[in-house]
């Protein structure tokens, strides 16, 4: 007789087979999780993710150790019974690699000081207004002691670097590093040929404003777009625009000031624009560029002078004069502050043109403006920029919502060379940087940039917010790069005047701003070193 299994049965008889499937389940885990503990031990993630930013891969071999930078401002030697702080490729030209930096802002801020320039009498520039042409120049004395340095690119139609490092030339030694070490001063060093080129032209870049159009307006030479700079202890890396983007991911840069913030934010889009084309959500108050890709807004912020100014009429001065209240911000700066990552500051040129100077209320000078003889002027226009920097400076280290990285670039040097720009100042047929020993010091430059200095350091002592600000200090260095500007080739009218005239006048002409491709490609080439530096350091 059969019989028949109760309902349910081969749930029951099928448990035994569920039951192995599950061990061995547990048993093919458990061997996995052992093999990816072995993986993990000799290839950390963390490598992988360092060999992405940086060119580090762990399965290469690495020689190069980077040592902590000591007050001496030379890289200690490598020692084997150290212990490596950070690890570089071996070497190979124009390296982009990047590898972490610990400089603490005290050693910095020592070693800039050490670099100021010495302090000049005062010389007033008395230009009338125009935006394109606010510079003055007075040529008077040479630089002594400037050492030719080591040729760093066998590229160079001559053969040879040139050093804008004073007393400092680049060596063999540096120019065989690969990559910018801990606490390596960026601002001594020398222009050297670099046959790669810029990454962009004048037809990659649809942002680029006309008057800095050189090779658009017809400027017969381009030896200016090749040369690059190489600080002394360290190689600058050339700019990487994906790199930078991926660094800056999900973050705004602004660039604050007058024409000069300008000219640096179109590089540094004519840059990025050749990895990714970006949408323009600009408005009326600011320009702003989105690359969708990261997330990263590249903005770019109108401020003459980086301090509050009004019109309305203040105890003699009457209404329709610029009024600017020198110790009190930008209001638009101040506003918007927050919501910056990292803001690039310029100011400079603008106190060459009329205004009128009020502290505490009171009007205190002015610059090509002062009716009453009878009253002394306290502060002409050398001082008033001087306490602007301090102004907006203080202002942003003691924003209480403000945690970014913050970058003061110093006084950009113009050349102006014979007179001004309305007195037959000149910079055409500049073809290339100058030698050492060539270089002839601008007056009003360099008080310029020891006022803007000075104004910088006393603004830090009273940082009280978790901010980081920077001094980007590149003043001696572009005063080599007189062949760096437009010169008559301002515009693409090909009846403009590019000779000398039969009296020997040159043509008008603009040596202030910087061609694109050209020179001020470099400041945004600091500029990713220095956000290296502070937001990927660690």
């Amino acid at each position: 007789m059969t019989l028949s299994s109760p309902k349910g049965s081969s749930a029951i008889t099928s448990f035994p087979r569920s039951l192995s499937v599950i061990t061995v389940a547990i048993g093919g885990l458990a061997m996995f999780l052992m093999v990816a503990s072995l993986l993990l031990v000799s290839h950390p993630v963390g490598s992988k993710v360092r060999g992405y930013f940086y060119g580090v891969d762990s399965s290469s071999k690495v020689d190069l150790a980077v040592f902590p930078y000591d007050d001496s401002g030379v890289a200690r030697s490598v020692d084997k019974s150290e212990d490596v702080v950070s690890e570089v490729p071996s070497s190979k030209p124009f390296s982009e690699v990047y590898t972490s930096s610990n400089d603490s802002s005290t050693s910095v801020a020592n070693k800039e000081l050490e670099n100021q320039v010495n302090p000049v009498p005062p010389i007033s520039s008395g230009l009338p207004s125009g935006e394109e042409d606010d510079s003055s120049s007075k040529n008077d004395k040479l630089i002594e002691n400037i050492e030719i340095a080591n040729p760093v690119s066998s590229d160079a139609t001559d053969g040879s670097a040139y050093s804008a490092s004073g007393t400092t030339p680049a060596s063999k030694k540096a120019s065989a590093k690969t990559s910018v070490e801990i606490g390596c001063d960026l601002y001594h060093g020398s222009w050297f040929y670099d046959s790669l080129g810029p990454s962009y032209t004048n037809n990659t870049c649809p942002v680029l404003t006309q008057m800095q159009n050189c090779q658009g307006n017809g400027r017969p030479d381009k030896e200016y777009e090749n040369w690059r700079w190489k600080p002394s202890q360290c190689d600058l890396p050339r700019f990487d625009a994906k790199k930078f983007l991926e660094l800056m991911r999900g973050k705004t840069l602004a660039f604050i000031g007058d024409s000069v913030a300008r000219n640096q934010m179109e590089s540094m889009l004519c840059i990025l624009w050749q990895v990714e084309v970006p949408k323009n959500r600009g408005n009326r108050r600011m320009q702003r560029w989105f690359f969708r890709s990261t997330s990263v807004m590249i903005v770019r912020m109108w401020s003459s002078w980086l301090v509050h100014q009004s019109s309305e009429a203040i105890d003699f001065a009457p209404e329709g004069v610029v009024k600017l209240h020198l110790d009190v911000p930008d209001k638009n700066i101040m506003d918007f502050l927050p919501k910056f990552d990292v803001v690039v500051l310029s100011s400079g040129h603008w106190f060459a043109k009329q205004s009128v100077y009020v502290l505490d209320n009171k009007i205190v000078g002015g610059q090509l403006w002062w009716p009453d003889k009878s009253r002394d002027m306290k502060v002409n226009n050398i001082e008033a920029f001087g306490i602007s920097v301090e102004t907006i400076i203080s202002a942003i280290v003691t924003h209480p919502n403000y945690t970014g990285v913050a970058i003061l670039r110093s006084y950009s040097p113009d050349h102006y060379e014979g007179g001004a720009w309305n007195t037959g100042g000149s910079c055409t047929g500049k073809v290339r940087p100058l030698a050492a020993g060539e270089l002839v010091e601008n007056g009003f430059t360099n008080i310029m940039h020891e006022k803007q200095v000075t104004g910088f350091y006393r603004a830090m002592k009273k940082a009280s917010n978790k901010s980081k600000m920077r001094l980007m200090d590149i003043t001696e260095a572009f005063g080599y790069r007189h062949d760096g500007h437009p010169g008559p080739y301002r515009s693409p009218d090909p009846n403009k005047i590019t000779k000398r005239g039969p009296d020997g006048r040159p043509p008008p002409q603009d040596c202030l701003h910087w061609c694109m491709p050209g020179p001020v490609d470099i400041w945004n080439e600091l500029v990713l070193e220095i956000i290296r530096r502070e937001l990927d350091g660690d």
